[in-house]
């Protein structure tokens, strides 16, 4: 079961080591994390993606609620929350591969960030499996490199009732 966190943390140095830590600790798995700057600079907020069974899954909100920099802790499912990441896909291109790359952006809803003789960025901000999905159809292609952000996730509109 793959549960997404919304933590609210204080802004201040330490605090993203003694969360991922406590993951380390209890030997849970951080599939994704991202970290930024709420509209109030004394607050983050970090997007944690981990999965387990559900007493792993409440363990991880429980532990996250005893720390003290945390302020709140917001946990949703996939299904019930938006989700975006942003990939930057750094290729490498010839006569013979240029189209079939123009068609994968294209279809993909990507866009080309810059470009040069024989190797182009690819940018993409889409659903994390939409992400996996533009990496596994450039995977025949020269992919050189692949930068990614974690996942950033808010619940839906309607679930806030």
């Amino acid at each position: 079961m793959k549960k997404i966190y919304s933590v609210l943390v204080e802004n201040r140095s330490g605090v993203l080591s003694k969360v991922s830590g406590l993951f380390a600790r209890r030997c849970y798995n951080i599939e994704s994390l991202a970290v930024g700057e709420t509209d109030d600079p004394n607050v983050s907020c970090m997007t944690i993606v981990s999965s387990g069974d559900m007493r792993t899954i409440e363990q991880i909100e429980k532990q996250l609620n005893k720390k003290l920099d945390v302020i709140k802790v917001k946990t949703f499912d996939e299904e019930l929350s938006i989700s975006r990441e942003l990939m930057l896909l750094k290729v490498k291109y010839n006569k013979t591969n240029r189209k079939d790359i123009m068609e994968i952006v294209s279809a993909m809803k990507a866009e080309i960030v810059d470009m040069s003789r024989n190797m182009m960025i690819i940018q993409i901000c889409d659903r994390p499996e939409r992400t996996r999905m533009m990496i596994k159809l450039l995977s025949g292609i020269s992919i050189v490199e692949i930068a990614r952000t974690g996942t950033l996730a808010l619940s839906k509109c309607e679930a806030e009732g």
